[in-house]
């Protein structure tokens, strides 16, 4: 089977990248290890940090961008994951960088580059309207709220949000009854369970429906331990986890997640191309896959890579 190049539109690193602190060749070097796994395109999605650091990761991310190469994914925008969310779902973000949803803070760190944000709905001060007007993608995640109006999508469905309830309304149910709104999942085994996926499943459009990794930086390497989001983070082989527990993100690349939903008999192509009529554009590649949805090869542009 062929299919459209995969591409992670929320991603914190791999291969002992850390988006948050990468120099450009780093960046390079992880979009080219991406690109083995393939995943042609992909939104290096910066964690919850101080504005200083923010605008520094932007200028650079921009930078490894514009070095677009056909042996590696292309960086098509950033995903700001942070600084915008509500403290009663921290997840492992570092509330003492959190600010208020207001134009002024946004600006602080504003560039055309930020293709995504990932906020919560329920404490804005103006700036959806704001984000909206520049056609950025806005994202409910780390928040309470079940007001979506205004948002494209939401950002790890079940994660770090108000779950489902039998009253009341909140973030995960608004999303599942909502037919209009793009719903990220990370289908790793770990974040959700296999029931919960089919659940999600059989409640959402299957075009509406995201795959996405939320790799960290330690996805692909052999580290245990790192510093992740100013904390450090445990690897068990399984999942990784701050000291008390908190799931710090996936350590499954994208690739091996479509494996994994191809096992339990909920993949289909639509799911690949889902992202890509997200965000309205194209990448000129594929993948050929086996009957076990390993890779068999892997062309983009001109570069062909045979796994």
């Amino acid at each position: 089977m062929k299919t459209r190049l995969l591409v992670d539109q929320h991603i914190h690193g791999a291969f002992d990248v850390d988006f948050n602190t990468a120099n450009v060749g780093e960046m390079m070097f992880a979009s080219r290890e991406l690109l083995k796994n393939g995943i042609g395109g992909y939104f290096p999605t910066l964690v919850t940090d101080s504005f200083a650091n923010i605008r520094r990761q932007v200028a650079v991310i921009k930078e490894a961008a514009q070095k677009k190469r056909d042996d590696c994914a292309d960086i098509l925008g950033i995903h700001l994951e942070g600084i915008f969310i509500n403290v009663e779902k921290k997840g492992i973000h570092n509330y003492e960088h959190f600010q208020p949803l207001t134009i002024e803070k946004y600006q602080r760190i504003e560039d055309d580059f930020i293709k995504i944000v990932t906020l919560a709905p329920e404490l804005d001060e103006g700036l959806i309207d704001y984000l909206k007007d520049k056609n950025i993608k806005i994202q409910a995640g780390h928040c309470v709220g079940g007001n979506l109006d205004d948002c494209s999508g939401v950002t790890h469905l079940f994660n770090a949000m108000k779950g489902v309830s039998h009253r009341g309304y909140s973030t995960a149910l608004s999303a599942l009854i909502n037919d209009n709104i793009y719903t990220e999942i990370i289908a790793d085994g770990v974040h959700l369970s296999d029931d919960v996926l089919r659940l999600v499943f059989k409640a959402k459009p299957i075009n509406k429906i995201l795959l996405m990794s939320d790799a960290l930086p330690i996805t692909g390497s052999s580290k245990k331990a790192a510093i992740f989001a100013d904390e450090k983070i445990y690897y068990d082989g399984i999942k990784a986890t701050s000291a008390d527990g908190t799931l710090a993100g996936s350590t499954t690349l994208l690739n091996k997640i479509v494996k994994r939903l191809a096992k339990i008999g909920l993949f289909a192509p639509q799911l690949i191309n889902n992202v890509y009529e997200y965000h309205n554009f194209d990448i000129d590649g594929e993948i050929e896959w086996d009957d076990d949805y390993n890779i068999i090869s892997i062309r983009k542009g001109e570069y062909k890579s045979a796994k």
